[in-house]
């Protein structure tokens, strides 16, 4: 609006002829001055100077919406936007609909709580026909730690949808709607990224799902997961993994699909220094050993990629019980939903959710799984 022409504004014309003829052409010229520089410039009274400045202030200005219009705006464009059921129907409530399209959803939490598990179930339900409550499309999945198991995939289908699967050659069409990258470093899933944006109308992709994002970067950038002595990430890092967010977003914007991405977690010890998840067995530590760090865990990638996401659902384990934690949603308050993992996939053990405000709700905890964070694979947890 503050390009706005002045001749379009309806100005008396013997000011919008000065405004003119001191080339101030649009409301921003307008605006940059203050009224005793335009009195000045426009050798005009200051009462005219007010006059024409409120005009254009009143013609520039967005309308005033009241909070019910901005209600229904929202759920016209969540309609329009869609969302991929979960088939979790108390995560699916509370996210009005299931995994939004066109933002990034991320899932973090710690090695062999059931992130993968739930890739897969996505996976299944993007590739699923509509007439079962699909997406009826292909999935690009970009597998940075060669978790994806397709044996995993078909057994949680066939238990999951039975009649869909037990139909001859159903089980190979939605397997072959898969398509599975496995970059081996960071310059490797950059090329990938590049190629994306190509594939998704080639081959009608759906879902974009990169698992997991912190264990690529490691690989080749280990520096870059560095933190100094007061936790703030150093410049290298941010750099390079800005680019890549940026690219995801709007892979997600520009196509309007759901991208979802997997995120590890740290824990600082005592001593101030900070390990990872996938770390731990490249450093030979023992799951004894790992019980001595604190276990205080935090996502990995920092706050700038925390920003960049839309959702967040923390997976962590209390005393034995695994919990899916709705930690960031615009349109959910934050809510945890106790689960298991079945032959089916994930499955929640009650569908109300517990209401969980204030800093508990951003924790993540592994407690009475204190060896699952030197679990090399997801796929039998």
């Amino acid at each position: 609006m503050a390009n706005k022409l002045l001749s379009e504004m309806g100005l008396p014309k013997s000011i919008a002829n000065i405004f003119a003829a001191r080339n101030l052409i649009t409301a921003k010229d307008v605006f940059s001055l203050t009224e005793f520089e335009l009195m000045e410039l426009l050798d005009v009274d200051l009462s005219v100077v007010t006059s024409a400045v409120a005009h254009i202030s009143e013609i520039t200005c967005p309308p005033y919406q009241t909070a019910l219009s901005l209600l229904e705006q929202r759920g016209q464009n969540e309609n329009m936007a869609g969302h991929l059921p979960t088939s979790l129907k108390g995560l699916d409530n509370a996210l009005c609909g299931g995994i939004p399209f066109g933002v990034v959803t991320e899932l973090v939490g710690p090695a062999g709580i059931g992130k993968t598990q739930f890739c897969l179930k996505l996976s299944l339900l993007a590739s699923l026909p509509s007439s079962y409550g699909g997406l009826d499309g292909s999935v690009i999945y970009i597998d940075t730690e060669s978790k994806f198991s397709s044996r995993r995939m078909i057994e949680i289908g066939f238990n999951s949808f039975p009649e869909v699967f037990q139909t001859e050659g159903m089980a190979q069409e939605m397997a072959g709607r898969i398509l599975v990258l496995r970059p081996t470093s960071l310059s490797e899933f950059t090329d990938s990224l590049q190629k994306i944006k190509v594939s998704l109308f080639q081959h009608g992709v759906k879902l974009l799902i990169i698992d997991s994002m912190a264990a690529l970067l490691s690989g080749d950038s280990r520096e870059l997961f560095t933190l100094s002595s007061e936790g703030v990430q150093g410049p290298q890092r941010q750099h390079s993994l800005g680019w890549h967010i940026s690219f995801i977003k709007s892979v997600a914007e520009f196509s309007r699909i759901p991208v979802v991405v997997t995120n590890q977690v740290r824990s600082q010890s005592r001593d101030g220094n900070s390990y990872y998840s996938f770390q731990e067995q490249s450093r030979g530590e023992s799951s004894e050993a790992a019980t001595k760090v604190d276990s205080h865990l935090v996502a990995a990638l920092g706050i700038h990629w925390a920003h960049a996401v839309s959702i967040r659902l923390i997976f962590e384990s209390r005393s034995g019980q695994r919990f899916i934690k709705l930690a960031k949603s615009p349109v959910s308050p934050p809510l945890a939903f106790p689960f298991n993992i079945t032959s089916s996939g994930i499955s929640l053990l009650n569908d109300d959710g517990v209401e969980m405000p204030g800093p508990e709700i951003h924790s993540i905890s592994c407690q009475g799984h204190n060896d699952v964070i030197n679990l090399g694979s997801e796929m039998m947890h």
